[in-house]
Parts: structure tokens; sequence; C-alpha cells
């Protein structure tokens, strides 16, 4: 028992520093794109929340993904840990969720006139976070932690489909949502300093989702080891 735990901590140590160095990125994230990115000259300074919302959101979606990916892996080996991997990282989906959906209207009230419209991507991502958000209330509804685990990885795996069908939104409906200008075939679409500036945002929120999820996931190693010990 004292090994699981000593090793539990040592997760949650490592995910700490991977968090606190994401923390930093993400400082100076902010102080580039207030002082060396060139503000955008039709949206003004309100553009700026640009350099953190797509790469907010890829986060989520990166961790819904892996929410989906571990799950199939749990049904096939029922190796518990994966059931521990895919609810650290459904959580940590859930805060990048919300960031997502704060941060958006911020930008879309000025630009679009709005808070919100039922837009297809902005709709399908709020789907996406309700359904995660329902996949922890299924969680705490079950008592028995092997159904507990079974049950939310079939709904994990069916909901690994609103990633990419998230992604296809803009080009299957009329959505006013942008389409992604980074990854088009040729030059993208953004001066130089603002696509470095955004691709700093992409590492970042890429590290701060690996130092989350490995912390949360040492915490509920830790709690795990912590119940068995106490039964």
């Amino acid at each position: 028992m004292s090994i699981d735990v000593a090793s539990a901590e040592r997760t949650i140590r490592r995910g700490k520093a991977i968090t606190l160095a994401a923390m930093a990125g993400l400082a100076g994230l902010y102080v580039i794109a207030l002082y060396y990115t060139p503000t955008e000259r039709f949206e003004g300074l309100v553009q700026k929340v640009y350099y953190v919302h797509p790469p907010g959101a890829y986060a989520m979606q990166i961790a819904f993904g892996v929410v989906g990916v571990v799950s199939v892996l749990y049904l096939w080996l029922r190796d518990e840990r994966l059931d521990r991997f895919a609810e650290a990282s459904a959580e940590v989906g859930l805060v990048f969720g919300a960031m997502t959906l704060i941060t958006g209207p911020i930008w879309g009230q000025p630009t679009w006139g709005t808070w919100w419209t039922w837009d297809a991507r902005l709709t399908f991502t709020l789907i996406e976070v309700l359904v995660f958000a329902g996949y922890f209330a299924l969680r705490s509804a079950m008592q028995d932690s092997h159904e507990r685990a079974r049950y939310a990885a079939v709904l994990g795996v069916m909901a690994l489909l609103l990633v990419p069908f998230n992604h296809l939104t803009v080009y299957l409906f009329n959505t006013t949502h942008p389409k992604p200008i980074t990854l088009q075939v040729g030059k993208p679409q953004l001066p130089d300093e603002m696509l470095r500036t955004f691709i700093v945002g992409f590492v970042v929120f890429t590290v701060l989702y690996l130092g989350f999820v490995i912390t949360r996931y040492g915490i509920g190693l830790r709690r795990a080891a912590t119940e068995a010990y106490d039964a």
C-alpha cells in the first residue's frame, strides 16, 4: 500500500511540475499577445482572445478524444487505471470546455453583436460539454465501481464521435463561426507575428492539458489506494 501511495504522490508531483511550467508559458503567452503581436485593425483588442480561445478549444477536444480512446482500451483490458485516466481527462476537458464557452462570447459579442447564437459549432461544443457533464452524473449515480467504469467507458466511446463531428461543423453547415485558417493548404492567412503567437498558444495549452491530467490522474490513484487501505 505504501508503494502505491508513494507512486501516486510521485505522479502528482510530476503533474504539478508540468502544470507550473505551463502556467509560466501561459503568462508568457499573454505578454507576447499583448505587447508583441500586432492588434488586428478591424476587431481591435478583443482579437487577442484568439490566442487562448482556439487553443483552449483544441485542448478540450484532445481531452475528450483521449477519454474515448482510453475508454475503448478499458473495455478491452479492464484495467482500472485506464478508467481513472479517462475520468481525469474528462474532468480536465470540462475545465477547458467551460473556458471555451466563456472566451468565445467575449470575442463574439463585439464581433457578431451578440453573446450567443445557435451556430452549429457553438451548439455542438455546448452539447459536448453537457455530454461530459452527464458522464460525471452517471459516475456519481453508480455505486459499484466495476459497473461505474463499464458504463462510463461506453458513454466515453459514444461521445468520441462528437469530437470529429464538431470539427466538421464549419464545413457541413452554414455557420458564422470562422473556419480554421492556420491549417489550410499553402500559406496560412495570418501575419507571421500572429501565427507564431497562435502556435505558442497551442503548445502552451497542450502542456497545460498534460499537467492537469497527470495531476488529476495521480490524485485518483492516491484516492483509490487510500480507499483500498481503509477497506
